[in-house]
């Protein structure tokens, strides 16, 4: 007998033994799943890290919510009004530096700038913190509020003193 002919000896035309290595129709998922759960924790971990960790107590709004850029600067006055860029605490008198810090990648002052504020800060810090941003050349000032749940009631509010 040959060493092409393959009858009854099971070696085919290579010199392989047939049947060794069956040929796999299906896929491997194996890999890819792998791939997928290590993205998933990647993103686990990375989502909570890009947000702002301030404890405010946010005033609801019933306005529509409108979109945020890429990159938001967040200005928080907290209820010790303490002031704040992203998280990091500033003195007022450091403002407009720490903002231009901030968006240093656009470097202009025509940004929307979103101000944050907790709901027991007296109106006067809040147009306080305004006025310093308008003087620094920031006109753009959106007031950030938590969307309401709820239809509005016909009651006053419960800080309302009106009579």
């Amino acid at each position: 007998m040959s060493l092409g002919d393959s009858a009854d000896d099971g070696v085919d035309l290579d010199g392989v033994i047939a049947d060794e290595f069956p040929e796999a129709h299906e896929i491997n998922v194996t890999p890819f799943i792998d791939v997928m759960l290590v993205l998933l924790i990647i993103f686990m971990v990375a989502a909570p890290l890009s947000t702002v960790d301030l404890p405010v107590d946010l005033p609801t709004s019933s306005a529509t919510p409108q979109n945020k850029p890429d990159k938001p600067v967040y200005v928080t006055v907290r209820s010790d009004l303490a002031v704040a860029v992203g998280d990091t605490p500033i003195r007022r008198g450091d403002l407009v530096r720490a903002v231009d810090a901030a968006g240093a990648a656009e470097n202009d002052r025509d940004r929307r700038i979103f101000l944050r504020a907790d709901r027991g800060v007296p109106y006067g810090e809040l147009m306080d913190v305004l006025e310093i941003l308008r003087s620094g050349g920031y006109a753009k000032v959106a007031l950030v509020a938590l969307e309401q749940v709820s239809a509005p009631s016909s009651e006053p509010p419960p800080g309302d003193r009106r009579q």
